[in-house]
């Protein structure tokens, strides 16, 4: 199976103009990767949809920008990962400094992402992926990532490495790091649960 990195090369010359058909190809094949690497991101079907959306329509109007025979969708990608961690932070920033209420009238703020970070709105799931959502909202934005590509996406290392523009080596090392926050983080929900 190819993987998404090594597909067609896309020129600035065929998508634009009158041949918005061939942008419109590209879109249909990458639209439901998009769609589940901004859901990744973002942890909500709506916004997931918006950016995914919002990243084709910026890629379209700068396809310009897209060098002459390189490949699309690392290109694209950047976009959307902009996109998407540009979303976080400007939702962050919302909602940090929210005076917030809980059920005995106790005020209380949102200090981090990782408590807005909306697990129930991925899919009807059970309790350990419901942890494992919320577990993967508290990572920080680079293993996040690399989680997100690596098993939610089926990207080889190699692939990764294109998208994001540095070397094997250092995915290996992010993954690593990745998984064993992400381990630690679920480890913790268990002991809190049991408790």
């Amino acid at each position: 199976m190819e993987g998404i990195c090594e597909q067609e090369v896309i020129t600035p010359q065929n998508c634009r103009g009158s041949s918005k058909e061939a942008f419109e190809t590209v879109v249909r094949r990458y639209m439901k990767d998009a769609y589940f690497i901004a859901l990744g991101f973002v942890g909500n079907r709506e916004d997931a949809l918006d950016l995914s959306q919002d990243a084709f329509v910026r890629a379209y109007c700068n396809i310009n920008r897209l060098k002459k025979g390189a490949k699309f969708f690392p290109w694209f990608y950047q976009i959307l990962k902009n996109l998407c961690f540009s979303h976080l932070r400007k939702k962050k920033r919302q909602i940090q400094g929210l005076n917030l209420e809980d059920k005995d009238g106790n005020q209380f703020q949102i200090a981090d992402i990782s408590q807005w970070f909306d697990p129930e709105a991925v899919a009807e799931r059970n309790e350990t992926k419901d942890s494992v959502w919320k577990a993967l909202g508290r990572l920080d934005e680079k293993h996040r990532e690399v989680i997100i590509l690596r098993h939610f996406q089926n990207l080889s290392y190699e692939e990764i490495s294109k998208l994001l523009i540095c070397n094997k080596g250092t995915i290996t090392s992010r993954l690593y790091y990745a998984r064993k926050r992400l381990k630690e983080l679920l480890e913790e929900t268990v002991k809190g649960g049991r408790q």
